[in-house]
């Protein structure tokens, strides 16, 4: 705005040289400096551009809470209430989100392990406890299969696999990403339900093979791996149930993008104090390096 660079070089020229050099009136000029609603309009116009950034970045899904943490985060100190109001001036809201059902196929023989984990959901540091689970997802081609395996230290997505058919290949594929991934980390407990792809010897003999102990949760308790089951919350709230999806490629595609993309790399955390999983692990990095 011209009257706010006429204001940065007054010190310097005079005021009425800077007003006929940029063709604008020094009795406006005067008005604009003693008008602080026009600045403050401007201000929050300025904060309102920036809330629009973030919720397109977010496609829509974040509300003034994860909104406020960005903009913390790119070094804004916002008030979440002026956050929400403005929001609310301006007919921004986070999507509608729908419920969802997750079915865990338990009625086998396959032996059960105990429960290690014991709904410790805060390890000290990263590679000590990880939790998985398997998800659907519909296609008009049909259903694809989602595993993940979560780190529980800063819930990033380690590892995930995705296939048309619900086998322990799936689950094996999403462990083995995370385990080559993470450096093959020594005395990890792995933690998922008692789903008969986690109960298989196959399964179990890949894990002793990587001195990996295996946890389960207990019968019918869905809070002893709750921190899978919010991942996959937020995934069908903030993308799944946004989009129809013609094909298992096209879904794969678009849960890629949301997992490493948006989930991992950008999503503000509550558990990770407003930092995504990425942020959180790279400053807990630079804290032991330095």
């Amino acid at each position: 705005m011209l009257f706010k660079l006429i204001k940065q070089f007054s010190s310097n020229f005079e005021v009425e040289k800077l007003c006929t050099t940029l063709s604008v009136s020094r009795s406006g000029y005067y008005r604009w400096l003693k008008n602080p609603f026009s600045n403050k309009k401007e201000s929050q116009e300025k904060v309102l551009q920036q809330i629009k950034d973030v919720y397109e970045q977010s496609k829509g899904v974040f509300g003034s809470p994860r909104i406020t943490a960005v903009l913390r985060n790119k070094g804004y100190d916002y008030n979440r209430k002026r956050i929400a109001k403005i929001m609310k001036d301006n007919n921004i809201r986070s999507k509608m989100k729908s419920k969802f059902k997750i079915t865990t196929n338990s009625k086998h023989k396959y032996p059960i392990c105990e429960n290690l984990l014991q709904r410790n959901f805060s390890p000290s540091s990263e590679n000590q406890i990880w939790c998985s689970d398997i998800t659907y997802v519909r296609t008009d081609e049909g259903w694809l299969f989602l595993a993940v395996v979560i780190d529980l230290f800063s819930r990033k997505v380690v590892g995930w696999a995705m296939s048309k058919r619900m086998k322990t290949e799936l689950v094996a594929k999403a462990f083995k990403m995370a385990w080559q991934h993470r450096g093959q980390p020594k005395g990890l407990i792995f933690h998922s339900d008692r789903g008969s792809q986690y109960a298989s010897n196959k399964f179990k003999k890949l894990l002793k093979n990587c001195k990996v102990r295996q946890s389960m949760s207990r019968a019918g308790d869905c809070w002893d791996n709750a921190c899978a089951e919010s991942f996959f919350a937020s995934l069908k709230k903030e993308e799944i149930y946004q989009k129809r999806y013609l094909s298992r490629i096209e879904a794969k595609r678009c849960i890629f993008e949301y997992i490493e993309l948006f989930y991992n790399s950008f999503r503000p955390h509550s558990y990770c104090g407003g930092l995504s999983p990425n942020q959180l692990e790279s400053k807990i990095s630079y804290r032991k390096s330095a």
